[in-house]
C-alpha cells in the first residue's frame, strides 16, 4: 500500500511543476526562489501557485465526495454530479450571484456557504424521491432521479440567465467550469469547508467499509448507522458545494478517480478516500493545464475537458453494471 501512496504522490508533484511551469509564458519552477526574475516571481505567487492550488482543492474535493457517495450508496455510478448535488450547488451559487446576496456574518465564505446549503437540500430530495419511487434505490432509479432533479434544477438556472442583465457573462463563464484568475482569495475562500468536509468523511472511513455489506451488517458490526450517513452526506455535501462555488460546474471527476483508484489500487476506504485526494488533485491540474495549452492562446473552460474524459468512462461502467446484472 505504501507503494501505492508514492506513486500518487509522485505523479501529485509532478503535476503541480508541470501546473506552476506551463502557461503563456514558460516559467521554470527555480524561478520561485530567485529574487531576481521578479517578473517571473510575481507571476508564479500571484497567479500560477493559486491556480494550481485552486484547481487541486476543486479535484481532491470532487474525488473524495465521490468516494464517499458511491460507498455509502454501494453505486459505483454515484457522483456529485450523476447525483444532481452539483446542480444544488450551482443553482446556490447563481442565485447568490444573481440576487447579491452578501452576509456580514459570513463575509468572503458566503458564496461558498449557499452552494453547501444547495449542495445539501438537492441530496436530499434525490434521495427521498429514489426512496419514494423504489425502497431497494436501484442503480437506475438513482441516476434517474438525480437526472430529473438536474434536470429541473438546470431550468431554474436557465430562468434566472434569461432575466439576468449586467451579471450574465459572470454566471455564464461560472458556469463552464473554471479555476482561472480566482487568486489567493478563492483559496482562502473554500480551504475550511473542504477540511471540514473531509474529516467528517475521514471520521467515517471505517464505517464505509462496513455498509458495503449492507445496513444490518453493519449494525452487527456495532456501526451508528444513522448517525454515519448523516456525517458522510454532510460532509459531501460540504466539499461538493465548496469546490462548486469557487470553480462552477466540473462533472465527472467524482466518478472517474474513485472508480479507477478503486480499480487500480484498492476498495479499503481507509485508503481509497486518501488516494482519491490525491489522484483527483492530480487529474483536475492536469485537465487545467489541457485547458489553457491545448488552443492556447485561448482558454477552455476546464469542465469541457473533464466532461471528455468522464463521459466515456460514465458508459464503460454503466454497460459493466448491466452486463452483471444481466
Amino acid at each position: 500500500m505504501t507503494r501505492n501512496y508514492i506513486l500518487s504522490l509522485v505523479a501529485l508533484l509532478i503535476s503541480i511543476a508541470l501546473g506552476v511551469s506551463i502557461g503563456a509564458v514558460m516559467i521554470p519552477i527555480s524561478a520561485l526562489w530567485d529574487a531576481s526574475n521578479e517578473s517571473s516571481t510575481n507571476i508564479l505567487w500571484s497567479i500560477r501557485i493559486p491556480r494550481v492550488l485552486l484547481a487541486g482543492l476543486v479535484g481532491a474535493a470532487l474525488a473524495l465526495a465521490g468516494a464517499a457517495f458511491q460507498g455509502l450508496l454501494k453505486n459505483p455510478l454515484a457522483d456529485p454530479y450523476t447525483l444532481g448535488v452539483s446542480s444544488g450547488a450551482s443553482l446556490a451559487a447563481v442565485a447568490t450571484i444573481y440576487f447579491g446576496f452578501s452576509s456580514s456574518i459570513f463575509g468572503l465564505f458566503t458564496l461558498p456557504f449557499f452552494g453547501m446549503i444547495g449542495a445539501g437540500v438537492s441530496l436530499i430530495i434525490v434521495l427521498a424521491f429514489a426512496k419514494l419511487v423504489d425502497r431497494s434505490m436501484k442503480m437506475e432509479t438513482l441516476i434517474l432521479t438525480g437526472i430529473i432533479v438536474s434536470s429541473f434544477l438546470g431550468s431554474m438556472i436557465s430562468l434566472m440567465i434569461a432575466l439576468s442583465g449586467d451579471e450574465i457573462r459572470q454566471i455564464i463563464t461560472w458556469l463552464m467550469g473554471s479555476v482561472s484568475m480566482r487568486g489567493w482569495p478563492y483559496v482562502k475562500m473554500i480551504w475550511p469547508f473542504i477540511t471540514l468536509g473531509g474529516i467528517l468523511i475521514w471520521l467515517n472511513r471505517r464505517e464505509l467499509n462496513a455498509m458495503l455489506f449492507g445496513e444490518e451488517r453493519a449494525k452487527y458490526l456495532g456501526v451508528n448507522v444513522k448517525k454515519s450517513k448523516w456525517m458522510i452526506l454532510i460532509g459531501g455535501a460540504m466539499l461538493t458545494g465548496a469546490a462548486v462555488s469557487v470553480s462552477g460546474t466540473i462533472a465527472f471527476v467524482g466518478l472517474v478517480v474513485p472508480h479507477m483508484t478503486r480499480m487500480l489500487f484498492t476498495t479499503d476506504h481507509r485508503h481509497l478516500l486518501l488516494l482519491s485526494v490525491l489522484n483527483g488533485a492530480t487529474l483536475l491540474i492536469i485537465c487545467d493545464i489541457i485547458s489553457r495549452t491545448i488552443i492556447a492562446p485561448t482558454e477552455l473552460p476546464i469542465g469541457v475537458i473533464t466532461s471528455f474524459i468522464g463521459a466515456p468512462v460514465f458508459a464503460y461502467i454503466f454497460f459493466k453494471q448491466r452486463r452483471k446484472k444481466g
